[in-house]
């Protein structure tokens, strides 16, 4: 079976202060961006795009109808590490059936970022 979709390949977060976002998401996904420049921040995240895209405005708030879940190895520490780092709880982990978990906190700019802990999951 052929797909016209090839896969996931990049999540943009829109922050209005676009150095202290590639800060942040530095010290978050543990690892300097590879491409920084004023109009696009760019982390590759385990073969995935991490995107930061300045905001031209305020708009209202963010929408939260759309979830990206980052792998992670350990849910309880990573939740806690962006907490930590001045992440908001959106969601403490909880457990989605079996052995997978999931849980999301907010950005200091208010972006919802999803972890899930799935070792089924191989690239």
């Amino acid at each position: 079976m052929t797909t016209p979709f090839l896969g996931l390949r990049t999540v943009i977060y829109r922050v209005p202060n676009l150095a202290a976002a590639a800060e942040w998401y530095t010290n978050a996904v543990g690892q300097a961006p590879y491409f920084n420049e004023p109009y696009y921040v760019g982390f590759n995240v385990g073969a995935y795009e991490l995107g930061l895209h300045p905001e031209e405005k305020a708009g209202p708030q963010k929408a939260e109808n759309v979830e990206v879940y980052w792998g992670v190895d350990d849910i309880e520490a990573q939740y806690a590490r962006l907490l930590d780092l001045g992440a908001q709880a959106h969601e403490a982990p909880q457990n989605v059936g079996e052995d997978l978990w999931v849980a999301m906190v907010k950005d200091p700019w208010g972006n919802i970022l999803g972890l899930i802990q799935n070792p089924h999951f191989k690239l």
